[in-house]
């Protein structure tokens, strides 16, 4: 029978390899995290407003869908492509990926190669023959670094975590992504609001001037007084101060837009509102915000992440153990590396249990507890404020519904008294100051009506953004990990 070292060697090796795969196998099967727990909503089911159950669902209805504008459409797509927030918060998520892998890491053990030559001299005092001894050792092979069996879920609680910080921020994103379509939305929408505005004060500002010009000429031939010149001047001072205002009030949204959109915003003075249509929207059950609002998805995954760091502290209360090893040939020849016999390898486990550390564990664990109390508080503060956007627009909804048609009937009246008013003056039956105020309220009338229409479509807009728009028609991200099991 053959004892030679070599083989004596092989068996053992098996037995230890066949160990660690064991070890491996087992590790991180066991989790000391709180069981995953939603807390209740801390809101009504129903919302307060009655809402109508036809309409598409705003989840599904991507932006594209429910904004048909094509001058909307490209300022959303260049926005999307060069808004520099929304840039920001996507390295955020490159950077809790890389964050992420970072941590699964530790969960496999850290395999890499290595060569070494080791020379020595003994001494003729420290050696038997009292001659000098020279000595040399080659070895190549594959070395394991410590590597901790996860036996209690440590490891694997951490990585959790990572993971689900990773798909919060991830949350977070789809979060920016869906503000920013509304903010260049209500943007657009109010520039188009003081377009139309500005084309009724100009309008306004060529009557007048008109009339001061018709006045000019009785007061010359004497067929009307200066006080009804005065007035008609008075008339259009104020005209033309409201076009001063709303000439800077456009300049300034239209920079407010330009900062959104992250180019240069080519003016367009014949855009619309009535060229903005925005299908109705189904309002659901408050309970259907939980998978639609990606900042609830966010505080969610957040709060996930805290229970994980709550079963890491508690792991690290238990015995910690490590293996190290390494497997190859050595010899005290560089050309015997290879040679029959001279396999080599090492196994070395370790265990280390902590005794005294200065409360510095109960203080962790303390610490992730109260993180994880603090998750939940902002989990329900975030969906107590996604509720209160979806009542806020449903009540906007149909208020300012109410509001515009209210304003369309005040400018028809407003339109005919002016109309009568001139025509009793013309008539000699009523004095200019009349005339004066008829035309003074029918552009203020005028002006409300466009900003009831914008505030009604702006209303649409808030409604869809807190519905959680196009969170489940959006694509998924280029990297979708899987959730480990609890």
């Amino acid at each position: 029978m053959d004892h030679s070292p070599n083989h004596a060697s092989q068996p053992a090796a098996l037995r230890a390899v066949t160990l660690a795969a064991a070890i491996w196998a087992l590790a991180g099967c066991a989790s000391m995290a709180p069981p995953p727990e939603t807390p209740a909503l801390p809101v009504p089911a129903h919302y307060a407003m009655s809402a109508p159950d036809e309409g598409t669902p705003a989840a599904t209805t991507s932006w594209r869908d429910y904004f048909t504008d094509p001058r909307l459409q490209t300022l959303i797509a260049q926005a999307l492509e060069n808004n520099r927030d929304l840039r920001a918060t996507a390295l955020r998520v490159q950077e809790a990926r890389a964050a992420y892998g970072i941590q699964r890491a530790d969960l496999l053990p850290a395999i890499g190669a290595q060569a070494g030559m080791d020379r020595s001299r003994v001494p003729a005092d420290l050696n038997l023959t009292r001659q000098p001894l020279l000595g040399s050792q080659y070895q190549v092979g594959l070395g394991l670094a410590s590597w901790e069996i996860d036996f209690w879920g440590r490891v694997r609680s951490l990585s959790n975590a990572a993971l689900e910080n990773y798909l919060a921020t991830d949350a977070a994103r789809h979060a920016v992504t869906l503000g920013l379509i509304a903010q260049v939305a209500q943007s657009d929408l109010a520039l188009r609001e003081l377009e139309e505005r500005l084309v009724l004060a100009h309008q306004a500002i060529a009557s007048r001037k008109e009339s001061l010009r018709i006045f000019q000429r009785r007061v010359d031939v004497g067929s009307a007084s200066r006080l009804n010149l005065t007035q008609v001047q008075t008339l259009l001072t104020q005209a033309q101060a409201l076009g001063a205002q709303l000439i800077q009030a456009r300049a300034q949204q239209a920079n407010a837009l330009a900062l959104l959109v992250g180019a240069t915003v080519e003016p367009a003075p014949n855009a619309r509102l009535d060229e903005v249509h925005l299908p109705p929207l189904r309002a659901g059950l408050p309970s259907d915000l939980l998978v639609q609002r990606p900042d609830i998805m966010a505080a969610e995954h957040q709060l996930r992440a805290a229970r994980a760091q709550i079963g890491a502290a508690r792991a690290a209360f238990f015995p910690r153990v490590a293996l190290t090893g390494s497997l190859g040939t050595a010899s005290a020849e560089l050309g015997g590396l290879f040679d029959s016999g001279s396999q080599a390898w090492t196994f070395s486990p370790s265990i280390s249990l902590p005794l005294f550390n200065g409360g510095r564990l109960r203080n962790n664990l303390n610490l992730t507890e109260v993180r994880r109390d603090i998750a939940v508080a902002n989990y329900e503060k975030t969906v107590q404020g996604a509720f209160r956007d979806v009542s806020d627009a449903l009540v906007a909804r149909q208020s300012l519904a109410g509001q515009l048609a209210i304003a369309q009937n005040a400018r028809a009246a407003q339109s005919e008294r002016a109309r009568l008013s001139q025509l009793r003056y013309d008539h000699g039956a009523a004095a200019f100051l009349e005339v004066l105020d008829a035309q003074r309220d029918l552009l203020v009338a005028e002006q409300q009506v466009v900003q009831m229409r914008r505030a009604l479509l702006s209303s649409q807009v808030s409604l869809y953004a807190a519905l959680g728009g196009g969170a489940l028609a959006a694509p998924a991200t280029d990297f979708t990990p899987t959730r480990p099991a609890p």
